[in-house]
């Protein structure tokens, strides 16, 4: 947990962003962008 993982983090913000907020967080987010695509979408149409 020395070099390897901190090289890891600092490569990924994205990864270590993930693993903070967790799974359901991360689907949250993604329901929620997809969502909005959908209403932008419907909005333009």
């Amino acid at each position: 947990m020395t070099n390897e993982t901190t090289s890891q983090e600092k490569k990924h913000p994205l990864f270590k962003w993930i693993k903070k907020i967790g799974l359901w967080g991360f689907l949250f987010f993604l329901l929620k962008g997809i969502i909005w695509l959908i209403l932008g979408y419907w909005v333009i149409k």
